[in-house]
């Protein structure tokens, strides 16, 4: 199992995310999107298994100020890559499996 924790710092959902995994004694990558961000190859692995919709907070203040809703699908994609912040968080990758928010049911399916 390789699991790659992509979250935010502040994000309640990574940290229980973090905490369960850290309970099972699983090991994790963790990467901080705010600092570090997606890159293009693990943004299209994640898209593969999550639509964009599930991905985008479209509550987000950045979401509002980049005017998210006006653009074409694909300048969305590449505003998202630059502006990681409007990712919800967290991102929980294993392999060609990914998952959005806290969701140990699909988790423990991994073990």
């Amino acid at each position: 199992m390789n699991i790659q924790i992509f979250g935010l710092s502040k994000s309640f959902d990574t940290k229980k995310a973090e905490r369960w995994f850290k309970e099972r004694r699983i090991k994790y990558q963790y990467v901080d999107l705010a600092s570090k961000g997606l890159s293009a190859g693990e943004y299209k692995s994640i898209r593969r298994c999550l639509s964009y919709d599930a991905l985008v907070n479209t509550d987000c203040r950045t979401y509002k100020d980049e005017y998210m809703a006006y653009l074409t699908p694909d300048a969305q994609e590449e505003k998202l890559l630059l502006h990681p912040e409007m990712l919800r968080a967290p991102i929980v990758r294993n392999g060609k499996d990914a998952t959005v928010g806290y969701c140990p049911d699909v988790w423990e399916k991994w073990e």
